[in-house]
Order: structure tokens, then sequence, then C-alpha cells
């Protein structure tokens, strides 16, 4: 998914849908972190990915929490 087809998606969420996203997201990249740990795959580009989509979340919900 490009990156401003993903934040037109996620500015269509709910708070609720938007803080689901968050705990999924944070769920995700604790496994991904946990296989590079194993050594499992090249999961770096794929953390970084998580970690942006993360902080786009976060950055939504503080919009929305202040309008």
């Amino acid at each position: 998914m490009k990156v401003k087809e993903q934040k037109e998606q996620l500015r269509d969420m709910s708070v609720d849908e938007l803080k689901e996203q968050a705990d999924a997201l944070k769920e995700s990249l604790f496994r991904l972190k946990f296989r590079r740990a194993l050594g499992v795959g090249d999961t770096l580009a794929d953390i970084r990915r998580e970690k942006k989509t993360l902080a786009r979340v976060y950055t939504l919900l503080g919009e929305k929490a202040k309008g």
C-alpha cells in the first residue's frame, strides 16, 4: 500500500479504530523484533515500515483528541 493511500485510510478511521490499529501495530512490531533477534529472515525494512505507520496512527490520535 502506498503511503498516500495509507494516510487517507487512517484519516477515515474513528478514534476507537485507530486505537485498535495501534495495538495491532505494536504486536506486529514486537513479533518482527523477536524474529530479527532470532535471525529469521531480513525484517529491518518491515520494522521501519511498522514504526512509521505506528507514528502516523499516534499523530492522528493526537489530532483527533485536540479537535
